[in-house]
């Protein structure tokens, strides 16, 4: 998961899932993509982008897991308050809060929000976290609203919102179950007819029911 989540970063989802089955296929093992040259490595995740970047981070990431617990794992987590897991977690090159707190929400099941940008951006058109110019603040921001074991549920499907609905540019305000509720200043001024048109209820069922 940490691996994977390190190859998301600045590309999208087709690319990474590909940039981590080409690193799996040719370093079977962690100790092997750890003593590969870091050229070889970049060579493997080429299609991921940012790949002599993320090469050198991801070596040094496990080097520095195997130095800590003494194996290519992050078992050690597991006994780890959430605070000190994300502390010790970007306390590598290339892992930021986001990584960190995927990691604890999707693998050691923990109530943890990890904010994206899809996220970030949402809670700032709904006025959710005011202030908060990067996703990092947010996440902060966000932790004493997300309502106790919502994390996942909320955290998938305002990605899933961010791109149907409310994306980066030409959000489809006009297909938005929160349009009223919309702070973005350049959001599209006319709202859903009848209140919520029938592509928004449709929307809402869409997101409603992932998780």
């Amino acid at each position: 998961m940490l691996i994977a989540t390190m190859l998301s970063q600045n590309t999208n989802d087709k690319n990474s899932f590909q940039a981590y089955e080409r690193l799996r296929q040719r370093f079977p093992t962690w100790d092997a993509v750890a003593r590969a040259p870091r050229r070889a490595v970049a060579s493997a995740i080429r299609i991921g982008g940012m790949a002599n970047q993320k090469s050198g981070h991801i070596r040094s990431t496990l080097n520095g897991i195997r130095e800590r617990f003494g194996e290519y794992a992050l078992h050690g987590l597991e006994a780890m308050p959430n605070g000190a897991a994300i502390e010790f977690l970007t306390g590598f090159d290339g892992v930021g809060v986001k990584t960190a707190a995927c990691v604890l929400l999707f693998s050691l099941r923990r109530d943890v929000f990890p904010v994206d940008t899809h996220i970030h951006r949402i809670c700032s058109r709904l006025g959710l976290a005011p202030g908060c110019a990067i996703p990092e603040k947010t996440f902060r921001a966000m932790a004493g609203i997300v309502p106790t074991g919502e994390s996942y549920a909320l955290h998938t499907n305002l990605i899933r919102f961010g791109r149907m609905v409310c994306r980066s540019t030409s959000p489809r305000c006009e297909r938005c179950p929160l349009f009223a509720e919309c702070l973005y200043e350049k959001k599209k001024r006319r709202a859903p007819t009848g209140g919520r048109s029938q592509h928004a209820r449709h929307d809402f069922m869409l997101l409603d029911n992932v998780g």
